[in-house]
């Protein structure tokens, strides 16, 4: 997920000032991202979406000098999307990320849709080649590390998951019997089946145990809840602190979940496995960028190497489409087109 700085919440920014003409007031008007929060929630977006849109909304409302979005249509945010692309020459998937983000604002709070289409100019779409370590180089990334870290590792190769999708994997969704990992609400909110590896069966049946006796010690102290997802906690009082439904990888520590209040042991953080594998790659000499997606990226070309037809791998991976699979064919011993060199003839 890409970075941005961190914008001040503006309290004193209401959605009635300044006050448009013709629009109606209530007595205490929501503040405008509270209301962007209220709606994203009901709409069951993530927290992460969430941050994201009104951290775009506010740069949106200050980079036309705090006029209030009610009084701007699509000149201004024609401006604003212009103004990333040729000042800021941020790439194409960020201006798009602003663009939803203010679309969101308009259709869903102000319930005022742009009057005409938006034709600023775009950011270029770049193409560019995922980086992909060698079996070998993977291996010897994997052994670098330790502790959970080396176990979210391993299965974000072994089964080709994203990185949340390998740090909210819950317990109920590991199939020992059937060897398979159900992935829940994944990229497009889809569910999926991936392989579960043979050689991870025995660690992660001996890391669970360490697991569950955390989660026996949350429940003897009046904790142990885990979140879930939906009203499925209201339809279900007792689930979230059942043992099906705890985090594979749960963090060390309780902490306060931000839109409940309740105190939890949330998953791990992303952070620091980025930073366990980015410190692993110096100590074996890798010097090609590497991060927890780069396992996946492997795990989809290792698989085509070793002869696996690309629709299974794109099964496995959970594209809506082969061409988005197709990208990993360039990395195969002879190229996507299996072409010989002259050189080596």
């Amino acid at each position: 997920m890409l970075a941005y700085p961190n914008f001040p919440q503006f309290s004193y920014l209401r959605l009635l000032e300044p006050r448009p003409s013709g629009y109606q007031t209530s007595p205490n008007p929501p503040k405008l991202l509270d209301q962007v929060r209220t709606v994203m929630r009901r709409q069951h977006y993530s927290i992460r979406t969430e941050e994201t849109y009104t951290q775009w909304i506010s740069r949106f409302i200050r980079f036309h000098k705090m006029r209030h979005p009610q009084e701007m249509d699509t000149p201004e945010i024609e401006a604003f999307l212009n103004h990333l692309a040729v000042n800021e020459r941020v790439s194409a998937s960020t201006q798009n990320q602003a663009f939803s983000a203010i679309l969101f604002l308009y259709k869903n709070i102000l319930n005022k849709p742009p009057s005409t289409p938006i034709n600023a100019l775009r950011a270029k779409t770049s193409l560019r080649l995922p980086t992909i370590l060698s079996q070998t180089e993977t291996q010897a990334l994997l052994n670098a590390l330790s502790g959970s870290h080396q176990s979210i590792a391993r299965l974000l190769y072994g089964s080709g998951l994203r990185l949340m999708e390998g740090l909210r994997l819950r317990v109920k969704d590991v199939d020992f019997e059937q060897h398979q990992i159900i992935v829940r609400a994944g990229k497009g909110d889809k569910d999926r089946v991936t392989v579960f590896p043979d050689t991870l069966q025995q660690p992660l049946q001996q890391h669970l145990q360490v697991v569950k006796a955390l989660h026996q010690k949350d429940l003897a102290s009046s904790h142990g809840a885990v979140y879930l997802p939906y009203a499925l906690e209201r339809k279900y009082p007792n689930a979230n602190r059942e043992w099906g439904w705890q985090y594979v990888f749960p963090s060390h520590h309780l902490s306060v979940d931000p839109r409940s209040g309740q105190i939890r042991r949330h998953h791990l953080d992303e952070s620091g496995l980025r930073k366990a594998i980015r410190q692993a790659a110096r100590q074996t000499g890798i010097h090609k960028p590497v991060g927890p997606h780069t396992l996946r990226h492997c795990f989809a070309t290792h698989l085509l190497e070793n002869g696996y037809d690309i629709r299974t791998v794109q099964e496995l991976l959970g594209h809506k489409d082969v061409s988005t699979t197709m990208i990993y064919t360039h990395v195969l011993n002879r190229g996507g087109l299996a072409v010989r060199s002259p050189l080596d003839s």
